[in-house]
């Protein structure tokens, strides 16, 4: 009986340290999925399809994360760098100004005293300058009904709202750390935190659909890089888009499918199902649906390179 709440103090410690990989692990996954979600919605909305027709699952919006997160994780590592850089400087200039200014010499001591007013002074300024694009941001927000049809509107807003908390938040640190303040005393910081975490995720999430949609474009004049489809049906489709060729195949005994279509590529497969795209990009084309229950014959071309 002398060991059972030893074994139960390590039970406990595995359930601690297990749920403190998961939830991290969890809160990944789902960021992961919303991003592949909103690029992928943007991307097959430019060709018409609600993505979630396509039946993509869980793992396939994680797996398409990557390339509409690496460039805004690129830009927000950098400016990481750049932000401690630059805060290492400060911190070590205050620091020596700080010490200088309770040393014996009245003359550097009266220099350091001025170094550290002029930083108090600018760190002000850029408390100032953060507000402004905080005010800036939250008007953005107020006239939503008006600009909600400006292209950039859903990342300039973040961006000001961000990059002002950003700056407030770091002005008001300078403050405290020349006037060597308690850190326990910041009532704005974390509201201001807020702000700018929010700022960040939405910045993304729009970034995430722009690459979505410049995806699509790019796709659409390049139709030749997804697979050609030959498709043969039982009945007429009418099809107009143009670049798509229909020709009758030859009756003979036993012949369900009596139609060919050329000039088809396969956007993507998902719920048993084949989007279909015309090979020539025009406003007035449409994507087709092929169910795969035996009703239509498909055959994949070649690629035409030659080994």
């Amino acid at each position: 009986m002398a060991e059972e709440p030893s074994t139960l103090s390590r039970v406990g410690s595995f359930v601690s340290s297990a749920a403190s990989v998961v939830a991290p692990i969890s809160v990944l996954t789902a960021l992961l999925f919303y991003f592949g979600y909103a690029s992928s919605r943007a991307q097959y909305e430019y060709f018409g399809i609600d993505v979630d027709t396509i039946g993509l699952s869980t793992q396939d919006y994680v797996m398409r994360s990557p390339q509409s997160l690496l460039t805004p994780l690129l830009g927000l590592l950098l400016l990481g760098v750049v932000g401690a850089t630059v805060h290492e400087f400060v911190r070590r200039r205050v620091s020596a100004a700080r010490l200088i200014s309770s040393g014996p010499d009245e003359e550097a001591a009266g220099g350091a005293r001025r170094r550290l007013a002029r930083t108090r002074r600018m760190a002000h300024v850029v408390i100032w300058a953060g507000w402004t694009l905080l005010a800036a941001g939250v008007l953005l927000v107020m006239t939503y009904t008006a600009l909600q049809d400006w292209d950039f509107y859903a990342l300039v807003t973040p961006v000001c709202l961000g990059v002002g908390a950003a700056l407030a938040l770091y002005g008001r640190g300078v403050v405290r750390l020349v006037d060597h303040e308690d850190r326990s005393r910041r009532p704005a910081t974390i509201p201001l935190a807020l702000v700018l975490a929010t700022s960040v995720f939405w910045a993304t999430a729009t970034l995430a659909e722009f690459s979505g949609r410049g995806t699509a474009r790019d796709a659409a004049t390049h139709m030749e890089r997804f697979p050609s489809v030959i498709l043969d049906t039982k009945e007429r489709l009418h099809l107009t888009s143009p670049g798509i060729k229909e020709s009758v195949l030859p009756s003979f005994p036993g012949q369900t499918f009596l139609y060919r279509y050329r000039g088809l590529h396969l956007l993507i497969e998902g719920g048993d199902r084949l989007f279909l795209v015309p090979s020539e990009w025009s406003a007035s084309n449409s994507t087709l649906v092929v169910e795969m229950d035996g009703s239509v014959r498909l055959q994949f071309r070649f690629v035409n390179s030659p080994p």
